[in-house]
């Protein structure tokens, strides 16, 4: 895997713990009994291996990407039999296909790791470490570590929106919904600084009303979903807000907000900009925008992956992943707050080094 370049000792020697769904679920629904999974072909395609390996993508995820960066090798997933002795060190992936900040989404996907149990697991994962470095060294670990952590989409698409008159929808109107997952989101990234996390990068919700699949199903010609796209332009500033509040309430900036929406925005507004031909039909699917069902053997499969936004249904393309963690590394506060991830990271060497 390429290293990224100027990356320090420290950085290599940097845990990385993922938390989230599938936009950065490095394998977990492999091992066990659920729908939610992406490990036949033509998944990984692009991958190094050029097999499926667990991630929906055709390569590289959004974890990937920042692993590079941090000059380390991927994360493997928590539930890996491969995750032991010294490969603990590098950190774990806990994410799992189908989550949702409620434990009500992806009711549809039986045994998959809802986000409470990701947390319970993170404390199982540092009792391993304990074990095997001491319980002072394991602190340090985490409490040096970046974590990542992905929730949101699929509280709308998997749950309010999954059918009309869905019980959510009939409980909440829409703004209302918004508020009581940003209340419930915050006591898990709570949980999670509790747990040791000192440097949370937080994404929000990418373009709900824009993927293949919300065009398949809700566009007339092509149009976004306005009512998925209005989910996000709620949840994400209100988003921001709660992190501003948690990092005034630490009295640190350990959360960072990544507005991914935005970063994909410009992208499926003006593709050709980027190099992409479409930002509005799947690389792998069927049906209008390759947006109905799931990405299997049988699909339509286009012949160059990177002239696409995304790669199935749901998902972006390994090489609009890239991009996307581009804008987390160096955006402007347009995208990113209170500070880019470059930025943090370089926060980080100057305080370790000054301890030193």
């Amino acid at each position: 895997m390429a290293v990224a370049s100027g990356m320090t000792g420290a950085d290599a020697a940097r845990a990385f713990f993922v938390f989230g769904d599938s936009l950065v679920d490095n394998g977990n629904n492999n091992y066990l009994a659920t729908t939610a999974r992406a490990d036949t072909p033509p998944y990984g395609i692009d991958y190094p291996t050029r097999r499926p390996t667990g991630r929906f993508s055709n390569g590289y995820n959004i974890p990937d990407f920042i692993s590079q960066e941090l000059g380390a090798e991927s994360t493997l997933p928590y539930l890996s039999p491969e995750l032991t002795g010294e490969r603990l060190l590098v950190g774990a992936n806990f994410a799992s296909a189908g989550i949702g900040i409620l434990n009500d989404t992806g009711i549809q996907f039986v045994n998959i790791i809802r986000i409470f149990r990701q947390l319970e697991y993170f404390r199982e994962y540092q009792q391993r470490v304990s074990a095997l470095i001491g319980e002072v060294e394991a602190r340090r670990l985490v409490s040096g570590s970046l974590v990542l952590i992905t929730l949101g989409g699929n509280d709308f698409v998997n749950n309010y929106y999954l059918v009309p008159f869905s019980a959510r929808s009939r409980q909440f109107a829409l703004p209302d919904y918004v508020k009581y997952l940003i209340s419930e989101y915050k006591k898990i990234l709570r949980r999670l600084y509790d747990l040791g996390a000192r440097r949370v990068l937080v994404t929000g919700t990418g373009p709900l009303g824009c993927v293949p699949a919300e065009l398949a199903m809700r566009s007339r010609n092509g149009e976004c979903s306005a009512e998925l796209q209005r989910a996000a332009s709620l949840f994400n500033p209100q988003l921001v807000q709660m992190l501003s509040q948690l990092n005034g309430e630490i009295g640190s900036n350990v959360f960072i907000g990544a507005n991914t929406q935005r970063m994909s925005n410009d992208f499926i507004s003006n593709p050709t900009a980027f190099g992409f031909i479409t930002s509005k039909v799947a690389c792998c699917g069927q049906g209008p925008y390759n947006g109905l069902g799931l990405c299997t053997v049988a699909s339509n499969l286009c012949p160059n992956r990177d002239v696409y936004a995304f790669w199935d249904p749901f998902h972006p393309t390994q090489r609009a992943n890239g991009l996307i963690v581009q804008q987390i590394m160096s955006g402007t506060t347009e995208y990113m707050y209170p500070m880019n991830l470059s930025t943090a990271l370089a926060l980080d060497r100057a305080l370790a080094s000054s301890l030193n």
